[in-house]
């Protein structure tokens, strides 16, 4: 069988396995080492001490599982309508309204590592990866076809948007890859930037950590600091601002039909006094199953607090100015 017959069933098992897309390219360096070293040096990781343990995997990441020499790139899309706004609930992104998505896409990439071990035989080795460990998810994308790093850092689909979910399965199997997906088809356009409340971009594909939402409600573990409290509104895990306002998205990006991720709309949006009030044992119960358990009962009492805050601000206060 031949490399472009072996890539050809790969990509059809994937699609038949649930995911929206599937590529394939080297694990050749990436060619933004530099950019790379200047964001950690900057500090801009926050407290993701893990980024610059990771780094010299991420730069050449044939390093991460060796003897691998392709990464077959999967793409699965999730878009949810949100639902009326609420008194007194918390915002929670897209992302994380069903079960956790590393969870719900593990037996899928199960079976397609079982797949193209099959196709090659004893000496094929395929390890699969979702959100995890130092795989530079995105740049591996962009080379397998699957859309160009917008403004905001986030992957876009041509035919999608940026609401996705990446994994990868990488192997040593012999696979034919795919031409990169070349074009910036951002142009001009600024809409994700300047929407930013916290002015976290410092400039294009540059993304400053410790002013986004995302990472302050999900990956900080101390309190967050008063003055950013007022721009982070009622979000209470993560935030979709930034994909909310792109073109991309308002065009093409579709609502997920499928059950793979078992949507949950309750999760859109929390009740806050129920939420800042939560033991840890009643939040295992009722997310524990959730991306929600990536912030803890803590930060997600945390972050419910500051968006009561808010909400009280809001009604005697005019919108802050951004920093």
């Amino acid at each position: 069988m031949t490399p472009e017959a072996r890539s050809h069933l790969v990509k059809r098992r994937a699609v038949e396995l649930g995911f929206d897309r599937a590529g394939i390219t080297t694990l050749d360096p990436v060619p933004h080492a530099d950019a790379l070293r200047h964001w950690l040096a900057e500090g801009m990781a926050g407290t993701m001490t893990y980024m610059q343990r990771q780094a010299g995997r991420r730069l050449e990441p044939h390093r991460i599982l060796p003897g691998a020499t392709r990464a077959v790139v999967l793409l699965k899309h999730y878009t949810y309508v949100d639902p009326p706004r609420r008194p007194g609930t918390g915002r929670v992104a897209r992302y994380a309204r069903g079960r956790d998505y590393h969870r719900a896409l593990t037996g899928p990439l199960d079976d397609l590592v079982h797949y193209v071990i099959s196709l090659g035989g004893g000496d094929v080795l395929a390890r699969h990866y979702v959100d995890h460990g130092p795989v530079p998810e995105r740049e591996l994308a962009q080379r397998a076809g699957l859309g160009w790093i917008g403004k905001n850092t986030m992957l876009i689909d041509p035919g999608g948007g940026s609401y996705t979910f990446l994994a990868t399965v990488l192997t040593n199997l012999d696979l034919a890859t795919d031409p990169p997906f070349e074009a910036d088809r951002c142009g001009s356009c600024r809409l994700c930037l300047d929407a930013c409340p916290t002015n976290a971009f410092r400039e294009e594909r540059v993304l400053d950590s410790r002013r986004c939402i995302s990472y302050l409600t999900i990956e900080h573990r101390d309190e967050i600091p008063e003055e950013r409290w007022p721009l982070m509104d009622h979000w209470v895990f993560g935030c979709d601002i930034c994909q909310e306002v792109c073109p991309w998205n308002t065009r093409f990006a579709r609502e997920t039909a499928d059950d793979l991720l078992e949507y949950d709309p309750q999760l859109a949006a929390l009740d806050l006094d129920q939420l800042q009030h939560i033991s840890d044992e009643e939040f295992d119960r009722r997310f524990g199953r959730t991306a929600l358990e990536r912030a803890g009962a803590q930060g997600m009492r945390r972050n419910a607090r500051i968006a009561v805050t808010n909400a009280t601000r809001d009604a005697t206060c005019p919108t802050p100015p951004r920093p």
